[in-house]
């Protein structure tokens, strides 16, 4: 492809993102943005096995 047709292609993306009116579910994007009850970065099984570092210690 040419640069001509290359920047006429981009100059078409770039207005139809900057002049069309897109719709926004605002409530899906809600439940996904919002608070969770389940923490993502908390550890599930972290009680469930102990640490190496505590059997070290119990051994020593």
């Amino acid at each position: 492809m040419g640069r001509g047709r290359q920047k006429a292609k981009h100059t078409k993306i770039a207005r139809e993102l900057k002049y069309d009116t897109y719709t926004v579910n605002y409530s899906a994007l809600e439940k996904e943005l919002g608070h969770h009850d389940e923490d993502p970065y908390v550890d599930k099984w972290a009680d469930q096995y102990a640490d190496e570092d505590e059997d070290k210690l119990e051994t020593a």
